[in-house]
Protein backbone atom coordinates (compact mmCIF):
# COMPACT_ATOMS: atom_id res chain seq x y z
CA UNK A 1 0.00 0.00 0.00
CA UNK A 2 2.74 2.09 0.53
CA UNK A 3 4.50 1.88 -2.53
CA UNK A 4 1.58 2.47 -4.22
CA UNK A 5 1.02 5.68 -2.68
CA UNK A 6 4.28 6.73 -3.30
CA UNK A 7 3.67 5.58 -7.19
CA UNK A 8 0.30 7.71 -7.69
CA UNK A 9 1.84 10.56 -5.59
CA UNK A 10 5.22 10.65 -8.29
CA UNK A 11 2.44 10.14 -10.99
CA UNK A 12 0.54 13.29 -9.95
CA UNK A 13 3.51 15.56 -9.37
CA UNK A 14 5.58 14.80 -12.65
CA UNK A 15 4.29 17.04 -14.78
CA UNK A 16 4.69 20.22 -11.92
CA UNK A 17 8.16 19.01 -11.96
CA UNK A 18 8.75 19.29 -15.51
CA UNK A 19 6.97 22.43 -15.67
CA UNK A 20 8.96 23.56 -12.57
CA UNK A 21 12.28 23.20 -14.27
CA UNK A 22 11.27 24.94 -17.73
CA UNK A 23 9.52 27.91 -15.90
CA UNK A 24 12.60 28.32 -13.23
CA UNK A 25 15.48 28.50 -15.62
CA UNK A 26 13.30 30.37 -18.18
CA UNK A 27 16.31 33.07 -18.02
CA UNK A 28 19.24 31.25 -19.87
CA UNK A 29 23.11 31.37 -19.34
CA UNK A 30 23.43 34.17 -22.24
CA UNK A 31 20.78 36.32 -20.30
CA UNK A 32 22.27 36.01 -17.42
CA UNK A 33 25.60 37.28 -18.37
CA UNK A 34 23.69 40.48 -20.38
CA UNK A 35 21.94 40.90 -17.09
CA UNK A 36 24.85 40.87 -14.82
CA UNK A 37 27.07 43.47 -16.87
CA UNK A 38 26.79 46.17 -14.46
CA UNK A 39 28.18 43.32 -12.19
CA UNK A 40 30.99 42.24 -13.85
CA UNK A 41 31.65 45.66 -15.11
CA UNK A 42 32.15 46.52 -11.37
CA UNK A 43 33.97 43.47 -9.60
CA UNK A 44 35.97 41.87 -12.78
CA UNK A 45 39.70 41.07 -11.22
CA UNK A 46 41.17 42.75 -14.39
CA UNK A 47 40.44 46.06 -12.76
CA UNK A 48 41.71 45.38 -9.87
CA UNK A 49 45.70 45.03 -11.08
CA UNK A 50 46.86 47.03 -8.16
CA UNK A 51 45.21 45.56 -5.49
CA UNK A 52 46.06 41.84 -5.40
CA UNK A 53 44.12 41.24 -2.20
CA UNK A 54 40.89 42.63 -3.78
CA UNK A 55 41.51 40.64 -7.18
CA UNK A 56 42.09 37.40 -5.48
CA UNK A 57 39.11 37.59 -3.43
CA UNK A 58 37.19 38.64 -6.22
CA UNK A 59 38.40 35.87 -8.50
CA UNK A 60 37.13 33.08 -6.29
CA UNK A 61 33.30 34.66 -5.68
CA UNK A 62 33.53 34.64 -9.48
CA UNK A 63 34.27 30.96 -9.75
CA UNK A 64 32.21 30.41 -7.01
CA UNK A 65 29.13 32.09 -8.54
CA UNK A 66 29.40 30.62 -12.31
CA UNK A 67 29.85 27.57 -10.45
CA UNK A 68 26.07 28.40 -8.73
CA UNK A 69 24.32 29.49 -12.15
CA UNK A 70 25.75 26.42 -13.82
CA UNK A 71 24.11 23.70 -11.72
CA UNK A 72 20.93 26.47 -11.83
CA UNK A 73 20.68 25.28 -15.09
CA UNK A 74 21.57 21.65 -15.14
CA UNK A 75 19.51 19.11 -16.22
CA UNK A 76 17.16 17.56 -13.32
CA UNK A 77 18.93 19.79 -10.84
CA UNK A 78 17.28 19.79 -7.94
CA UNK A 79 18.99 21.49 -4.93
CA UNK A 80 21.99 24.13 -5.07
CA UNK A 81 23.76 24.34 -1.60
CA UNK A 82 23.40 27.87 -0.33
CA UNK A 83 27.17 29.81 -1.31
CA UNK A 84 28.50 32.64 0.37
CA UNK A 85 29.91 35.12 -1.14
CA UNK A 86 32.06 38.38 -1.35
CA UNK A 87 33.72 40.82 -3.67
CA UNK A 88 35.07 44.12 -3.81
CA UNK A 89 33.11 46.66 -5.71
CA UNK A 90 34.66 49.49 -7.03
CA UNK A 91 33.86 53.10 -7.65
CA UNK A 92 31.97 53.85 -10.50
CA UNK A 93 29.93 57.29 -11.78
CA UNK A 94 26.89 55.71 -11.25
CA UNK A 95 27.80 54.96 -7.43
CA UNK A 96 30.45 57.63 -6.87
CA UNK A 97 27.51 59.10 -4.38
CA UNK A 98 28.02 56.18 -1.69
CA UNK A 99 31.24 56.78 -0.65
CA UNK A 100 30.37 56.47 3.00
CA UNK A 101 30.48 52.95 2.35
CA UNK A 102 34.06 52.81 1.01
CA UNK A 103 36.80 51.00 2.55
CA UNK A 104 40.56 52.53 3.32
CA UNK A 105 41.14 50.61 -0.33
CA UNK A 106 38.43 52.69 -1.92
CA UNK A 107 36.19 49.76 -2.47
CA UNK A 108 32.90 48.54 -0.89
CA UNK A 109 33.69 44.79 0.49
CA UNK A 110 30.46 43.35 0.23
CA UNK A 111 29.39 39.85 1.59
CA UNK A 112 25.77 38.02 0.82
CA UNK A 113 24.46 34.32 0.69
CA UNK A 114 23.02 32.94 -2.38
CA UNK A 115 19.38 31.01 -1.55
CA UNK A 116 18.22 31.21 -4.82
CA UNK A 117 16.75 28.68 -6.57
CA UNK A 118 16.71 30.53 -10.34
CA UNK A 119 19.06 32.08 -12.39
CA UNK A 120 16.15 35.13 -12.22
CA UNK A 121 16.61 35.18 -8.89
CA UNK A 122 19.77 34.86 -8.30
CA UNK A 123 20.83 37.40 -11.09
CA UNK A 124 18.48 40.15 -9.14
CA UNK A 125 19.91 38.95 -5.37
CA UNK A 126 23.49 39.20 -6.84
CA UNK A 127 22.56 42.94 -8.44
CA UNK A 128 20.55 44.39 -5.06
CA UNK A 129 23.24 42.85 -3.00
CA UNK A 130 25.81 44.91 -4.76
CA UNK A 131 23.67 47.65 -4.75
CA UNK A 132 23.67 48.00 -8.63
CA UNK A 133 20.76 49.05 -10.64
CA UNK A 134 18.04 46.64 -11.95
CA UNK A 135 15.95 48.64 -14.08
CA UNK A 136 17.49 46.49 -17.23
CA UNK A 137 15.97 43.65 -15.24
CA UNK A 138 12.97 44.59 -16.17
CA UNK A 139 11.56 43.58 -19.21
CA UNK A 140 13.20 40.18 -18.39
CA UNK A 141 10.82 39.76 -15.08
CA UNK A 142 7.63 40.91 -17.41
CA UNK A 143 8.76 38.12 -20.10
CA UNK A 144 9.50 35.62 -17.61
CA UNK A 145 5.97 36.00 -15.78
CA UNK A 146 4.70 35.99 -18.84
CA UNK A 147 5.37 33.19 -19.87
CA UNK A 148 4.28 31.60 -16.35
CA UNK A 149 0.41 32.73 -16.89
CA UNK A 150 0.54 31.98 -20.26
CA UNK A 151 -2.41 29.82 -21.42
CA UNK A 152 -2.48 26.13 -21.39
CA UNK A 153 0.58 26.56 -19.11
CA UNK A 154 -1.56 24.94 -16.13
CA UNK A 155 -0.95 25.56 -12.58
CA UNK A 156 1.85 27.21 -10.93
CA UNK A 157 4.32 24.85 -9.45
CA UNK A 158 3.86 26.12 -5.96
CA UNK A 159 6.27 23.80 -3.83
CA UNK A 160 8.97 21.27 -4.77
CA UNK A 161 8.45 17.77 -3.23
CA UNK A 162 8.74 16.91 0.17
CA UNK A 163 8.41 13.59 0.96
CA UNK A 164 8.01 12.13 4.42
CA UNK A 165 10.83 11.13 6.42
CA UNK A 166 9.73 7.30 6.11
CA UNK A 167 9.95 7.46 2.51
CA UNK A 168 13.54 7.77 2.93
CA UNK A 169 13.64 4.94 5.47
CA UNK A 170 12.00 2.55 3.48
CA UNK A 171 13.40 2.68 0.67
CA UNK A 172 16.77 3.80 1.45
CA UNK A 173 17.00 6.77 -0.66
CA UNK A 174 19.08 9.91 0.72
CA UNK A 175 17.33 12.76 2.50
CA UNK A 176 18.37 15.74 0.29
CA UNK A 177 17.08 18.40 3.24
CA UNK A 178 19.35 16.43 5.51
CA UNK A 179 22.48 16.18 3.72
CA UNK A 180 22.02 20.05 2.91
CA UNK A 181 21.94 20.36 6.23
CA UNK A 182 25.03 18.23 7.36
CA UNK A 183 26.94 19.84 4.44
CA UNK A 184 26.52 23.14 6.70
CA UNK A 185 27.35 21.64 10.04
CA UNK A 186 30.59 19.61 9.07
CA UNK A 187 33.18 21.72 8.70
CA UNK A 188 36.63 20.24 8.65
CA UNK A 189 39.24 20.44 10.86
CA UNK A 190 43.09 21.30 9.90
CA UNK A 191 44.01 18.04 11.92
CA UNK A 192 40.79 15.82 10.42
CA UNK A 193 41.92 17.48 6.80
CA UNK A 194 45.10 16.35 6.81
CA UNK A 195 44.86 13.06 7.81
CA UNK A 196 42.79 12.67 4.53
CA UNK A 197 45.11 14.68 2.29
CA UNK A 198 48.23 14.29 3.18
CA UNK A 199 49.18 10.85 1.69
CA UNK A 200 48.20 12.35 -1.32
CA UNK A 201 50.33 15.55 -1.19
CA UNK A 202 53.06 13.47 -0.09
CA UNK A 203 53.01 11.30 -3.40
CA UNK A 204 52.71 14.68 -5.93
CA UNK A 205 55.66 15.96 -4.09
CA UNK A 206 57.53 13.00 -4.68
CA UNK A 207 56.60 12.74 -7.93
CA UNK A 208 57.68 16.66 -8.25
CA UNK A 209 60.65 16.55 -7.08
CA UNK A 210 62.90 15.67 -10.36
CA UNK A 211 60.90 18.91 -11.66
CA UNK A 212 61.41 20.89 -8.47
CA UNK A 213 65.42 20.57 -9.35
CA UNK A 214 65.46 20.89 -12.81
CA UNK A 215 63.77 23.99 -12.31
CA UNK A 216 66.21 25.03 -9.84
CA UNK A 217 68.87 24.29 -11.94
CA UNK A 218 67.88 26.10 -15.11
CA UNK A 219 66.87 29.25 -13.65
CA UNK A 220 70.15 29.47 -11.78
CA UNK A 221 72.11 28.55 -15.08
CA UNK A 222 70.25 31.09 -17.19
CA UNK A 223 70.58 33.85 -14.01
CA UNK A 224 74.28 33.46 -14.35
CA UNK A 225 74.98 33.19 -17.91
CA UNK A 226 73.12 36.22 -18.59
CA UNK A 227 73.49 38.07 -15.70
CA UNK A 228 69.87 38.47 -14.88
CA UNK A 229 68.77 40.22 -11.79
CA UNK A 230 66.20 37.76 -11.31
CA UNK A 231 63.27 35.14 -12.63
CA UNK A 232 59.76 35.95 -11.70
CA UNK A 233 56.49 34.51 -13.36
CA UNK A 234 53.27 36.70 -13.01
CA UNK A 235 50.91 33.62 -12.05
CA UNK A 236 50.88 30.95 -9.75
CA UNK A 237 51.77 28.34 -12.79
CA UNK A 238 52.67 24.55 -11.73
CA UNK A 239 56.72 23.28 -11.88
CA UNK A 240 56.00 21.60 -15.03
CA UNK A 241 54.52 24.81 -16.74
CA UNK A 242 57.41 26.77 -15.44
CA UNK A 243 59.91 24.35 -16.09
CA UNK A 244 58.72 24.31 -19.64
CA UNK A 245 59.12 28.12 -20.09
CA UNK A 246 62.71 28.42 -18.70
CA UNK A 247 63.65 25.41 -21.40
CA UNK A 248 62.02 28.06 -24.14
CA UNK A 249 64.15 30.05 -23.36
CA UNK A 250 66.88 28.55 -22.73
CA UNK A 251 67.00 26.67 -26.30
CA UNK A 252 66.65 29.93 -27.85
CA UNK A 253 69.67 30.79 -25.93
CA UNK A 254 71.27 28.13 -27.22
CA UNK A 255 70.22 28.85 -31.06
CA UNK A 256 70.28 32.79 -31.07
CA UNK A 257 72.86 33.51 -27.91
CA UNK A 258 73.34 37.43 -29.36
CA UNK A 259 69.66 37.64 -28.76
CA UNK A 260 69.71 37.77 -24.55
CA UNK A 261 72.77 40.19 -24.84
CA UNK A 262 70.75 43.24 -23.84
CA UNK A 263 68.55 40.84 -21.11
CA UNK A 264 72.21 41.92 -18.80
CA UNK A 265 70.99 43.57 -15.67
CA UNK A 266 66.64 42.80 -15.89
CA UNK A 267 64.56 40.53 -14.23
CA UNK A 268 62.50 38.59 -16.40
CA UNK A 269 58.82 38.08 -15.98
CA UNK A 270 56.76 35.19 -17.29
CA UNK A 271 53.25 36.74 -18.26
CA UNK A 272 50.41 37.10 -20.55
CA UNK A 273 52.05 39.36 -22.98
CA UNK A 274 55.68 40.36 -24.32
CA UNK A 275 57.18 43.94 -23.13
CA UNK A 276 58.57 46.17 -20.11
CA UNK A 277 56.34 46.39 -17.64
CA UNK A 278 55.81 49.82 -15.28
CA UNK A 279 58.54 48.38 -12.68
CA UNK A 280 61.21 47.48 -15.30
CA UNK A 281 61.16 44.07 -16.06
CA UNK A 282 61.22 42.69 -19.25
CA UNK A 283 58.43 40.62 -19.72
CA UNK A 284 57.66 37.19 -21.79
CA UNK A 285 54.13 36.47 -23.17
CA UNK A 286 54.12 32.24 -22.44
CA UNK A 287 51.96 32.33 -25.77
CA UNK A 288 54.41 34.04 -27.96
CA UNK A 289 56.70 32.44 -29.94
CA UNK A 290 60.56 32.42 -30.10
CA UNK A 291 60.63 35.51 -33.16
CA UNK A 292 58.71 37.44 -30.82
CA UNK A 293 61.12 36.93 -28.30
CA UNK A 294 63.72 37.90 -30.00
CA UNK A 295 61.90 41.40 -31.42
CA UNK A 296 61.62 42.22 -27.97
CA UNK A 297 65.02 41.86 -27.14
CA UNK A 298 66.22 43.99 -29.91
CA UNK A 299 63.81 46.94 -28.95
CA UNK A 300 65.00 46.83 -25.46
CA UNK A 301 67.24 50.04 -25.67
CA UNK A 302 63.92 52.07 -26.48
CA UNK A 303 62.11 50.52 -23.76
CA UNK A 304 65.28 51.79 -21.65
CA UNK A 305 65.02 55.15 -22.55
CA UNK A 306 61.46 55.42 -21.92
CA UNK A 307 61.63 54.06 -18.60
CA UNK A 308 64.31 56.74 -17.75
CA UNK A 309 62.02 59.25 -18.92
CA UNK A 310 59.12 57.50 -16.74
CA UNK A 311 61.37 57.63 -13.94
CA UNK A 312 61.89 61.89 -14.58
CA UNK A 313 58.16 62.29 -14.63
CA UNK A 314 58.11 60.79 -11.33
CA UNK A 315 60.81 63.32 -10.15
CA UNK A 316 58.62 66.35 -11.30
CA UNK A 317 56.03 64.83 -9.47
CA UNK A 318 57.18 64.48 -6.17
CA UNK A 319 58.80 67.97 -6.27
CA UNK A 320 54.71 69.42 -6.97
CA UNK A 321 53.65 67.09 -3.78
CA UNK A 322 55.80 67.71 -1.48
CA UNK A 323 58.46 65.23 -1.45
CA UNK A 324 55.52 62.47 -1.92
CA UNK A 325 56.83 59.45 -4.05
CA UNK A 326 54.72 57.68 -7.33
CA UNK A 327 55.06 54.07 -7.03
CA UNK A 328 53.53 51.03 -8.53
CA UNK A 329 52.29 47.89 -6.67
CA UNK A 330 53.36 45.02 -9.19
CA UNK A 331 52.72 41.71 -7.39
CA UNK A 332 50.27 39.72 -8.71
CA UNK A 333 47.51 40.46 -11.53
CA UNK A 334 47.47 42.14 -15.00
CA UNK A 335 50.89 44.18 -14.96
CA UNK A 336 50.83 47.02 -16.54
CA UNK A 337 53.53 48.47 -19.55
CA UNK A 338 55.90 50.76 -19.36
CA UNK A 339 54.03 52.83 -22.69
CA UNK A 340 50.66 52.70 -20.03
CA UNK A 341 52.74 53.63 -16.82
CA UNK A 342 54.50 56.58 -18.60
CA UNK A 343 51.58 57.81 -20.30
CA UNK A 344 49.12 57.47 -16.76
CA UNK A 345 52.21 59.77 -15.36
CA UNK A 346 52.16 62.29 -18.03
CA UNK A 347 48.41 63.00 -18.41
CA UNK A 348 48.91 63.44 -14.04
CA UNK A 349 51.74 65.61 -14.61
CA UNK A 350 49.90 67.83 -16.81
CA UNK A 351 47.04 67.93 -14.36
CA UNK A 352 48.78 69.29 -11.77
CA UNK A 353 50.86 71.90 -13.97
CA UNK A 354 49.02 74.87 -14.44
CA UNK A 355 47.79 75.07 -10.56
CA UNK A 356 50.29 75.09 -9.21
CA UNK A 357 50.10 73.52 -5.30
CA UNK A 358 51.28 75.30 -2.21
CA UNK A 359 53.10 72.43 -0.38
CA UNK A 360 55.99 72.41 1.26
CA UNK A 361 58.96 71.02 -0.21
CA UNK A 362 59.24 68.49 2.10
CA UNK A 363 56.22 68.47 4.05
CA UNK A 364 54.42 64.80 2.74
CA UNK A 365 58.50 62.93 2.34
CA UNK A 366 58.32 59.38 2.98
CA UNK A 367 54.57 59.38 1.88
CA UNK A 368 53.77 57.40 -1.10
CA UNK A 369 50.94 57.69 -3.96
CA UNK A 370 49.42 55.48 -6.43
CA UNK A 371 47.77 56.55 -9.84
CA UNK A 372 44.44 54.77 -10.64
CA UNK A 373 43.05 55.53 -14.33
CA UNK A 374 39.65 54.10 -12.88
CA UNK A 375 38.69 56.03 -9.63
CA UNK A 376 37.16 59.75 -9.28
CA UNK A 377 37.91 60.01 -6.02
CA UNK A 378 41.37 60.05 -3.81
CA UNK A 379 41.16 57.63 -1.31
CA UNK A 380 44.15 56.12 1.44
CA UNK A 381 44.83 53.30 1.56
CA UNK A 382 44.70 50.46 4.60
CA UNK A 383 48.67 49.97 4.45
CA UNK A 384 49.18 54.00 3.71
CA UNK A 385 49.89 55.00 0.40
CA UNK A 386 47.29 57.40 -1.14
CA UNK A 387 45.39 56.39 -4.28
CA UNK A 388 45.03 59.35 -7.03
CA UNK A 389 42.48 59.70 -9.75
CA UNK A 390 44.98 60.48 -12.88
CA UNK A 391 42.75 63.18 -13.76
CA UNK A 392 41.78 65.13 -10.12
CA UNK A 393 41.21 68.48 -8.98
CA UNK A 394 44.41 70.07 -7.49
CA UNK A 395 43.03 72.30 -4.59
CA UNK A 396 41.05 69.04 -3.58
CA UNK A 397 43.97 66.65 -3.97
CA UNK A 398 46.08 69.22 -1.74
CA UNK A 399 43.47 69.59 0.94
CA UNK A 400 43.16 65.61 0.89
CA UNK A 401 46.57 64.89 1.08
CA UNK A 402 47.17 67.34 3.53
CA UNK A 403 44.45 66.57 6.04
CA UNK A 404 45.09 62.66 5.61
CA UNK A 405 49.06 63.40 5.90
CA UNK A 406 49.20 61.65 9.16
CA UNK A 407 47.37 59.15 9.36
CA UNK A 408 49.35 57.95 6.01
CA UNK A 409 52.41 57.84 8.27
CA UNK A 410 50.98 55.95 11.00
CA UNK A 411 49.29 53.78 8.69
CA UNK A 412 52.85 53.10 7.24
CA UNK A 413 54.40 52.81 10.58
CA UNK A 414 51.87 49.92 11.41
CA UNK A 415 52.18 47.93 8.09
CA UNK A 416 56.18 47.97 8.78
CA UNK A 417 55.12 46.62 12.04
CA UNK A 418 53.39 43.93 10.59
CA UNK A 419 55.29 43.07 7.87
CA UNK A 420 58.22 42.97 10.21
CA UNK A 421 56.04 40.75 12.69
CA UNK A 422 54.76 38.45 9.60
CA UNK A 423 57.85 37.20 8.60
CA UNK A 424 58.98 36.32 12.34
CA UNK A 425 55.96 34.12 12.12
CA UNK A 426 56.78 32.85 9.01
CA UNK A 427 60.54 31.82 9.98
CA UNK A 428 59.22 30.27 13.43
CA UNK A 429 56.46 28.06 11.51
CA UNK A 430 59.62 27.18 9.03
CA UNK A 431 61.63 26.04 11.75
CA UNK A 432 59.44 24.49 14.32
CA UNK A 433 57.12 22.28 11.99
CA UNK A 434 59.87 21.74 9.67
CA UNK A 435 58.38 23.07 6.31
CA UNK A 436 59.63 23.28 2.93
CA UNK A 437 58.24 26.35 2.33
CA UNK A 438 55.42 28.66 4.06
CA UNK A 439 53.73 31.20 1.45
CA UNK A 440 50.31 32.93 1.07
CA UNK A 441 48.38 33.98 -1.65
CA UNK A 442 47.87 38.03 -2.33
CA UNK A 443 44.26 38.10 -0.95
CA UNK A 444 45.51 37.28 2.62
CA UNK A 445 46.82 39.31 5.04
CA UNK A 446 49.48 40.30 7.30
CA UNK A 447 46.97 40.22 10.44
CA UNK A 448 44.98 36.83 9.40
CA UNK A 449 48.97 35.22 8.52
CA UNK A 450 50.30 36.07 11.59
CA UNK A 451 47.33 34.44 13.54
CA UNK A 452 47.37 31.63 11.13
CA UNK A 453 51.31 31.14 11.92
CA UNK A 454 50.65 31.23 15.44
CA UNK A 455 47.60 29.14 15.54
CA UNK A 456 49.50 26.49 13.51
CA UNK A 457 52.69 26.74 16.25
CA UNK A 458 50.02 25.72 18.73
CA UNK A 459 49.17 22.77 16.90
CA UNK A 460 52.28 21.43 15.96
CA UNK A 461 50.90 18.62 13.08
CA UNK A 462 52.98 16.08 12.15
CA UNK A 463 51.72 15.55 8.83
CA UNK A 464 53.06 19.09 7.78
CA UNK A 465 56.63 18.30 8.01
CA UNK A 466 58.50 18.12 4.84
CA UNK A 467 55.95 19.92 2.52
CA UNK A 468 55.03 22.89 0.78
CA UNK A 469 52.52 25.53 2.55
CA UNK A 470 50.24 28.09 1.01
CA UNK A 471 47.88 30.32 3.19
CA UNK A 472 44.71 30.71 1.51
CA UNK A 473 40.90 30.59 1.83
CA UNK A 474 40.20 27.38 1.30
CA UNK A 475 41.43 23.26 1.32
CA UNK A 476 42.98 22.21 -1.39
CA UNK A 477 45.94 19.71 -2.89
CA UNK A 478 47.88 21.54 -5.76
CA UNK A 479 49.10 19.38 -8.77
CA UNK A 480 52.59 19.07 -7.67
CA UNK A 481 51.85 18.38 -3.92
CA UNK A 482 51.49 21.64 -2.33
CA UNK A 483 48.87 21.81 0.36
CA UNK A 484 46.20 24.92 0.38
CA UNK A 485 44.80 25.61 3.60
CA UNK A 486 42.50 28.47 4.90
CA UNK A 487 44.10 31.00 7.07
CA UNK A 488 41.15 30.69 9.48
CA UNK A 489 41.28 26.55 9.49
CA UNK A 490 38.90 25.08 12.08
CA UNK A 491 40.52 23.42 15.33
Amino acid sequence: VLLFYFKMQLLLEGKHIARHFIQQRALSGADAINALRPFYFAVHPDFFGQYPREREVNENSLKRLNGYLENLQKPGAQSVQPTKLTFYVRETKESSDMQQDLLPSGFRSVSFTLHTKDVLSTVMDVLKSCSLPVEHMKGLKASTKTAKTSPGAGMPFYRPIKWDKTYYSFTGFRDPEQEIQQAKRVEPTLSLWLRNNEPEATKKHSISLPRRDELKRLKKELCQKFDLADIRWQRSWGVTHRCCQLQSLSRLSQQNPEALINLQGHTIVFTDQSGMNASGHVMLGTMDVHHQWTKLFERLPSYRSLQQQTEWLKERISLLLGGAQVIHVERLGPVQPIAEHYSTLNTFHKTLMPRCLRLHPRSLQGLTITLDNNRYTPSLHEMGHFIIPTRCDPPKLQAFLQSHAHEARQRMHRTNQLQAEEEAAVKACLQSLSLRSLSKEPSVTSSQMILCCKRLLEQRSPLMQGLHICISHFYSVMQDGDLCIPWDWKS
